[in-house]
């Protein structure tokens, strides 16, 4: 069982495209984000209220809309979009069991229940680093990396796919308008 969820994954890749040149744009809309990704646009829109929520992103307006990163990327950390996605929810859940041995004959002693349970201070500590190391990378670490790695053309391909998106979609609305009668 996955404790980050998929949604923190596609959250992170839709986001990577919003931190500008080489690999991406200021601003896209979900459906062009849902289909570069080749996801549902009503999951990546109930991602983007959940960014957006936690201001992460801010809706843009006009002709291209959508949205942006509503600060830079070095300022967005990957803990930051866990929580927007996921909540703050902890890795590990005390059941103590502790307390259930067979040998306490349901009256377990006070040594073995008093203080945190030495499986669940591993746990919380483990939780601990995780969160520091996620708060550790942002997205513009992302983005470097993504950039270290893809091809040169990749960054602009991708850019050029969104722009002729945002370009085709005013045509359509533009030749629409032209076929709607004038009132006179």
């Amino acid at each position: 069982m996955s404790h980050i969820s998929t949604g923190v994954e596609y959250a992170l890749h839709c986001m990577l495209y919003l931190t500008e040149q080489p690999h991406g744009v200021r601003d896209a809309s979900v459906r062009d984000l849902s289909d570069l990704q080749g996801v549902p646009v009503d999951y990546v829109a109930k991602l983007f209220t959940k960014l957006h929520k936690a201001g992460l992103v801010v809706a843009t307006e006009g002709a291209k809309g959508g949205f942006a990163l509503a600060r830079p990327p070095e300022q967005i950390s990957v803990l930051d979009v866990v929580d927007a996605i996921d909540g703050e929810k902890p890795i590990f859940e005390c059941r103590e069991i502790r307390s259930r041995c067979a040998v306490f004959d349901a009256d377990p002693p006070p040594w073995s229940t008093s203080g945190v349970c030495a499986v669940h201070a591993v746990m919380r500590n483990a939780e601990k680093r995780m969160r520091e190391a996620l708060a550790g990378d942002c997205l513009a670490d992302l983005a470097a990396r993504v950039v270290a790695k893809a091809p040169r053309g990749y960054g602009p391909q991708v850019v050029k796919w969104l722009d002729d998106r945002t370009t085709n979609r005013r045509v359509a609305r533009a030749e629409r308008h032209e076929e709607e009668p004038s009132e006179s």
